[in-house]
């Protein structure tokens, strides 16, 4: 078992999380629950697939479910995408926010490839 709050891709996950949860926030009220509840789920999903794969002994499992949470925040970067297309929300959010998926999309493969060797 690991300590998944000790790795920078759990972090950096968090981050994403609570920055997702701070976006929608700003976003119309129209927009509360359908893009908004996407947006919450996928940036959730990242740090928890990170935190449930961790307790996992097989490397294969632990792969799994770093491959969910690279799905997710990929997921998310899409989502993210539409908010800035559409002009929902904090834009300075928005495009902060696909940063940080950039850098944590390139940070999980890099941890895949050190786990897979």
């Amino acid at each position: 078992m690991r300590n998944f709050k000790e790795l920078k891709i759990w972090q950096k996950g968090f981050e994403i999380s609570i920055n997702s949860y701070k976006l929608v926030e700003s976003f119309p009220s129209t927009e509360k629950y359908s893009l908004a509840q996407q947006i919450t789920r996928a940036a959730v999903s990242i740090p928890s697939n990170i935190a449930e794969g961790s307790s996992r002994s097989s490397t294969k499992e632990y792969n799994h479910y770093l491959e969910i949470s690279l799905g997710s925040s990929f997921e998310l970067e899409t989502q993210y995408l539409i908010a800035k297309e559409l002009n929902f929300g904090n834009q300075e959010l928005v495009a902060n926010g696909l940063k940080q998926l950039d850098e944590e999309q390139k940070m999980i493969i890099a941890f895949q490839k050190v786990l897979n060797k």
